[in-house]
């Protein structure tokens, strides 16, 4: 048998279904995605995603950090700011969920013209148990000041983006950081959290993208206006253009993913598997309610069937997914797409944006299916 090729549609509608890498892609891009890496989506099968197939970015470099003289710093407006030790952290309630996290940028290689950034397909994600202490508390002990609207995390890994040289920091809303789920995480999986993960400390908010889920925690401070660092100001926005400020990124929008059935080819990916019956399951999720629904099509998008959807992992955590599907001897694609409870589903393909961030556009699998 020759070698199957996936053939990618050309039109601009079908931008979901082609990267725009060839000859285009830079240096610089291959230097993020050297750094960074996605879930092989075989992983998919886990209900906890084993640690070294979590997804990982990291915008600046992963500093080094010595537990023992470390101490994280609460204050900003509070009547009783802290200074508390990793084993003064831990010698608090502690809590472990299991959270999925994706990067807002997920997807962004698929939209034409692509932002130069971190260029993700669809695997940046994963599902961890995350262990550490709720946040409120601490918030609680330090004592809210009066006025206070915002809690601003700041990381200790520093670097330049836009131009400006900023340690990287991110603010919640005061009604969100005070959600009984929002943790301060020492633990993944059981484990202490690795250098890659935000080694000694990090921010857990489910149901928010990655950007949120600040890593190697330095302070935690309550402010009385709104914050206007860079990651928060300028990144992470949906915007037309660079100039215009857009709309903030906050909670994770629904996605299904498919685990590919058969076996690659090594360089197309396209999948090959023989006739019969195939069952395919994957894996589903939203940040703002259950999925409630997961469709599967194997005409490229023209007709959908609703897929069995399993209980979620956890209350913040993906739900497994299956249907059973006749494969007869052609070339098909494969696609799958997530409704949530709050009436938000999956489109075909996502609207363009200047930094291509938030594109759940539905996944798109060329299969070749053998047999006579």
């Amino acid at each position: 048998m020759s070698r199957p090729t996936l053939c990618f549609l050309s039109t601009a509608s079908n931008s979901q279904s082609k990267t725009a890498v060839g000859p285009e892609i830079t240096v610089e891009e291959l230097q993020l995605a050297a750094r960074n890496h996605g879930l092989p989506l075989e992983a998919l099968r886990h209900d906890i995603t084993p640690l070294g197939l979590h997804y990982l970015l990291t915008h600046f470099d992963i500093p080094y950090v010595d537990d023992g003289t470390w101490k994280l710093e609460v204050g900003g407006r509070v009547d009783r700011p802290l200074t508390l030790t990793l084993d003064e952290l831990k010698e608090r309630p502690a809590q472990t969920l299991a959270v999925t996290l994706e990067c807002a940028g997920n997807g962004r290689a698929l939209l034409t013209p692509r932002a130069m950034s971190q260029p993700w397909l669809q695997e940046a994600v994963g599902t961890a148990e995350w262990t550490g202490t709720p946040l409120g508390p601490i918030l609680t002990d330090a004592g809210l000041g009066e006025g206070a609207v915002e809690v601003v995390f700041t990381g200790l890994d520093r670097g330049v983006q836009g131009e400006v040289e900023h340690l990287y920091e991110r603010s919640l809303p005061m009604d969100e950081a005070l959600r009984v789920e929002v943790l301060l995480a020492y633990a993944i999986n059981g484990q202490p959290l690795p250098p890659q993960h935000g080694a000694p400390l990090r921010l857990i908010v489910p149901g928010w993208y990655g950007m949120t889920h600040v890593k190697w925690l330095q302070s935690i401070s309550v402010v009385d206006e709104p914050f206007r660092g860079w990651q928060q100001d300028v990144g992470y926005h949906l915007r037309e253009s660079e100039e215009e400020q857009g709309r903030p990124v906050t909670r994770i929008l629904p996605r299904a993913l498919m685990i590919p059935p058969g076996f690659p080819d090594f360089l197309s990916r396209t999948r090959i598997l023989d006739r019969g019956t195939c069952t395919l399951e994957g894996r589903a999720w939203s940040g703002w309610a259950p999925v409630d629904r997961v469709e599967v099509s194997s005409d490229g998008g023209q007709s959908w069937d609703d897929a069995a959807v399993r209980e979620p992992v956890g209350e913040f955590a993906w739900s497994g997914w299956r249907y059973e599907w006749e494969a007869q001897p052609g070339e098909y694609e494969l696609s799958c797409r997530a409704s949530d409870a709050a009436g938000h589903t999956q489109p075909t393909v996502a609207e363009w944006n200047y930094d291509g961030l938030c594109n759940n556009g539905v996944q798109r699998v060329r299969v070749v299916v053998r047999g006579t």
